[in-house]
């Protein structure tokens, strides 16, 4: 195992080391098959009961070379199988210490797996645990946004390897739930959406708690500048591969994008989802109020959606990936919460309701579809403030974007301009009235609009009456009476 604190001292390290050309794979997914790299008896038939027997170019480079116990920093675009990459050698790795021993103290952690989101650390887990099923090493995810109870039980019965979030791990270790003493392998995948998350304080912490004697992996689809420096803070000399050009999207993905103004979105993306028969796509927004509006408003046309963001519990976002899993939601809106860690095979299309602030995030969110040598549609709608964007976005995949129509959509839905304030008060509708709406007029006898016209006995009458009492008013006049300055005398 390598010596690779993170420290500022750290920071003259070596420059990653090129995959010896020894190691050409062009052709060799088609030939090459995962009994070849040595792997247990128990690892091949895990493989086998998901019928996995060629590895991807990604797993065939990583797989020796982890398994010599180097350091990796593997970059490949999404898709390609990084998880299989470092989980299998891991697992080989850690069956020397493998044991069916009921005591946790013989089952510490030897192995941590720090992922950015909590569905990629549950992706991930998944992995593990179906690649380790037929051997006695035990596996455990720990994320936030769930109770802790489950996990400190988890914990606590001892794992030999743990998947976690950067947060909840650190929450763990200060419950002393969790002991890195004996961590021989540290694993850092989506390293750079870790940094993007400001996960680095963190980072920084929990390299600190691990063993200086450690094998360390960082594997990512892309890597930043940022992300190359902190590789070389703590990395000892590591092997760079690298199978496809950094930042590229997959061939097998097909681009395009639709110019629509930012009133007929919401309609075009229900336009695009009936004509196209989309029966599983995710839809990316920018926002989560965005995310939530959007799939209300798909579900009002008909469409089964649900939504998941950051104000989503965990359990309500986990029930909504099962369920577009399981076919039971056709469109999942989602902010880039969900654009990493999800495997969903066979997805056809994903589209870009919002072009993403941050262009690395667009390579991640096509990188949902055209997986695993799939074919793939990437849609994209953009409007006339998008256009710094997506200069940004073509700048770093190094494509032009093909521009379409978006043939035979018309938007259904009907903006009604404001009244002016005459015709407002012309109309005199009463509060309540929705604006845009008139009062139906009812018919009226005209004989209810006439003036009050009394009979001519009711004059005679009320002029003998008024008579009587100008009579009366003039008898009853009130006499005068003197009074002194302390009052009227008494009678």
């Amino acid at each position: 195992m390598t010596h690779s604190p993170l420290s500022s001292a750290d920071t003259a390290a070596p420059l990653p080391t090129p995959l010896s050309d020894a190691l050409e794979l062009p052709d060799m997914p088609d030939t090459l098959r995962f009994d070849s790299f040595g792997l247990a008896p128990e690892i091949l038939r895990a493989l086998n009961d998901q019928g996995y027997v060629h590895p991807t170019p990604i797993q065939a480079q990583a797989i020796p070379i982890v398994l010599q116990g180097r350091d990796v920093m593997g970059a490949a675009q999404t898709g390609t199988g990084k998880t299989a990459g470092f989980s299998l050698p891991i697992i080989q790795l850690l069956l020397a210490h493998a044991n069916a021993s009921a005591s946790p103290a013989r089952h510490p952690v030897r192995a941590l797996i720090l992922t950015p989101t909590r569905e990629l650390a549950d992706q991930v887990a998944d992995n593990v645990k179906a690649y380790s099923r037929h051997t006695p090493l035990r596996a455990t995810v720990v994320f936030g946004g769930v109770d802790m109870a489950p996990q400190t039980t988890a914990l606590r019965n001892g794992v030999e390897i743990v998947i976690a979030t950067p947060g909840r791990l650190l929450d763990h270790v200060q419950q002393k739930t969790i002991n890195l003493s004996q961590t021989q392998i540290l694993i850092m995948d989506e390293a750079d959406r870790m940094l993007d998350m400001g996960f680095l304080p963190d980072l920084q912490r929990i390299i600190n708690l691990l063993p200086k004697q450690r094998q360390n992996l960082m594997f990512s689809a892309t890597f930043s500048p940022e992300i190359k420096k902190l590789a070389a803070s703590f990395l000892n000399n590591p092997v760079t591969i690298e199978v496809a050009r950094s930042n590229a999207t997959a061939e097998n993905v097909t681009q395009v994008l639709y110019k629509v103004s930012e009133d007929e979105k919401r309609d075009a993306v229900s336009f695009i989802i009936r004509e196209r028969g989309l029966r599983q796509v995710i839809v990316f927004s920018n926002t989560k109020m965005g995310a939530s509006r959007l799939a209300v408003h798909l579900v009002k046309q008909g469409v089964k959606a649900s939504a998941i963001h950051g104000d989503k519990s965990q359990q309500e976002r986990m029930a909504a990936l099962e369920a577009f899993k399981q076919g039971e939601v056709e469109v999942l809106v989602a902010t880039d919460v969900a654009a990493r860690g999800l495997d969903i095979s066979e997805m056809p299309c994903v589209i870009n309701f919002d072009l993403p602030y941050n262009a690395e995030d667009y390579v991640h969110r096509i990188g949902r579809t055209g997986r695993a040598g799939a074919k793939g549609d990437a849609i994209s709608l953009h409007t006339d403030k998008d256009e710094r964007l997506l200069v940004d976005i073509e700048k770093l995949i190094k494509q032009k974007i093909e521009r379409l129509q978006l043939a035979g959509f018309v938007a259904s839905s009907v903006h009604h301009e404001r009244p002016s304030f005459s015709q407002d008060r012309a109309r005199k509708l009463p509060e309540h009235t929705p604006r845009g709406f008139a009062k139906p007029r009812e018919k009226i006898d005209p004989w209810f609009l006439k003036p009050y016209e009394p009979s001519s006995a009711n004059l005679s009458a009320q002029s003998a009456n008024q008579s009587t009492v100008n009579a009366n008013s003039a008898n009853n006049k009130p006499q005068k009476r003197a009074a002194l300055l302390g009052g009227f005398i008494k009678s």
